[in-house]
């Protein structure tokens, strides 16, 4: 796979919605990579800014989320497709931010950091720098991670690329855990929870904590 950590060649940067061209390019595969970035980590006081894709030829698009913005139609239309499978690393806090700021109910979910908690038993490094160290190869930058997404002007290069990669390397990251997953007849258990990612997400959107602890 291409492991270059620039800028990929066919890379678009949307405001407010998809058009009709990337959603009709994201709906020919059966899998897309997804992330978000938002203004905080408190759904409902932090707004989502940033929707990432990239499918399986290393095509990606940025939707930048307007302030008041809570609707996105065409973008919807992809992550509800129950054809596509969507990846995501940590898909728990995604798929709240997607559902509390545009009433997007994601379906159906592979989440890299639980198959990685699953799989790779071995170690207790399971963030997205260190499962795609080891897996691709690929060391990440994440200098950018901690930045104003919310900005009004273009958002800046290096925040781009740090969106892009953030996305680029999941369909084969998740391939591989999807292998180790299958060796050690883990993955029936992985699919379950991936499944809970959901209402583990509206939990999280409406407040309840600790709420299966005794």
């Amino acid at each position: 796979m291409n492991k270059d950590t620039t800028i990929p060649k066919n890379f678009a940067v949307f405001n407010e919605d998809l058009n009709d061209e990337w959603v009709a390019l994201f709906s020919k595969t059966s899998l897309i990579a997804v992330d978000t970035e938002a203004m905080g980590l408190i759904h409902g006081r932090d707004r989502l800014c940033l929707v990432q894709i990239c499918d399986e030829n290393d095509n990606v698009a940025c939707v930048r989320i307007a302030i008041g913005q809570n609707k996105a139609p065409k973008l919807q239309a992809v992550m509800e497709n129950p054809s596509i499978e969507k990846i995501f690393h940590f898909a728990r806090f995604d798929v709240a931010a997607l559902a509390s700021g545009l009433g997007i109910a994601v379906n159906p979910i592979f989440c890299t950091k639980v198959a990685s908690k699953i799989a790779r038993t071995y170690t207790p490094r399971h963030g997205l720098k260190e499962l795609i160290m080891e897996l691709i190869g690929v060391e990440l930058d994440k200098q950018s991670q901690c930045s104003d997404w919310g900005r009004v002007e273009e958002l800046s290069e290096k925040q781009l690329v740090y969106a892009a990669n953030d996305v680029r390397f999941l369909i084969e990251a998740r391939n591989q855990l999807k292998m180790m997953l299958k060796r050690e007849d883990r993955l029936a258990l992985a699919n379950s929870c991936f499944k809970c990612i959901p209402i583990l997400s509206e939990l999280d959107i409406l407040k309840f904590t600790h709420v299966f602890e005794h």
